[in-house]
């Protein structure tokens, strides 16, 4: 029996079109995702599969048990939603995903050595399909770096050079070994958005080389400050989810300042997020649109 996501994911990659991932650390932008996938309903008459992620930081934040029963409770309302535990460093936060109701994680030890990451992400995989069979595996090679946030510069730990770039042989290699169902390869990309500059452009190219070259889809990470016509490129060249963090954090922010500068003298939440709301909403519908070829 094949997991509900994976089919999604692998139609999707078919399709030449792609999932899309979004990270939250609250209510408003949760609310605001699901708004985002129902307007897509409403106008294009498709309901598009939505993962919903949260880092280590994210989950310590919700819980992980109130981040299962939010989407669950959109999923019980007939929208195809998902639960991602978005870059988990050690077995134990993996561990604790999976019993509490996770349908994925991304297992990220992509810092470490080829050979470490490989015998990890292993042991890491028959952990979690030992506990849940259809849990969704996903393991990254190629350390991207860079963080969810408005970057002054370059980190020096994202530094976009082609002989740390992921290969094709490595990747195959890798789901080989380990047993991942999807594999997100370094090909340029960095978390987070530059402040002054333009993110750096990202390598279709080598998107396809490792697609042609592996059975398992690819994930492409830190998508805010890709421009669209290279998600586009990407996508058709074998991209199948995309990961959107840094532009939806923006957009929160801006929401909140705007509700601030309207309600200067409110002290009601319910009152002041909604403009939260439709800041991230906009946001995610024009992503979601883009992604499944919707303009």
């Amino acid at each position: 029996m094949t997991p509900l996501l994976y089919r999604f994911i692998k139609e999707a990659e078919d399709k030449r079109v792609a999932i899309g991932h979004f990270n939250i650390s609250d209510l408003s932008a949760l609310k605001a995702i699901a708004a985002a996938a129902r307007d897509i309903y409403d106008g294009y008459h498709v309901l598009v599969p939505v993962v919903i992620g949260v880092s280590e930081g994210e989950a310590d934040h919700i819980g992980l048990r109130n981040a299962v029963c939010l989407v669950g409770n959109l999923r019980a309302e007939g929208l195809p939603f998902f639960l991602n535990a978005d870059h988990v460093h050690s077995l134990e936060r993996l561990e604790a995903a999976v019993r509490v109701g996770f349908d994925s994680a991304v297992f990220d030890l992509s810092e470490r050595s080829l050979e470490e990451n490989t015998a990890v992400t292993r042991e890491a995989v028959r952990l979690a399909k030992s506990i849940n069979p259809m849990f969704v595996m996903e393991g990254e090679i190629g350390h991207i770096g860079g963080s969810s946030k408005i970057l002054e510069s370059m980190p020096d730990d994202a530094r976009i050079d082609p002989e740390l770039l992921s290969r094709p042989e490595e990747a195959v290699r890798f789901v080989m070994e380990t047993g991942v169902d999807l594999i997100t390869p370094a090909v340029g990309n960095i978390h987070g958005m530059l402040k002054n500059l333009p993110n750096p452009a990202i390598d279709i190219g080598r998107i396809a080389a490792i697609h042609k070259a592996c059975h398992a889809p690819l994930i492409l990470h830190g998508g805010s400050g890709i421009r669209d016509e290279e998600f586009i490129r990407a996508i058709y060249a074998g991209i199948s989810m995309v990961h959107i963090n840094t532009e939806l954090r923006i957009a929160w922010r801006k929401g909140l300042e705007a509700g601030l500068a309207q309600n200067p003298t409110e002290i009601s939440p319910y009152k002041i997020l909604p403009t939260v709301e439709k800041a991230v909403r906009s946001v995610v519908f024009e992503r979601l649109k883009l992604f499944n070829k919707l303009v």
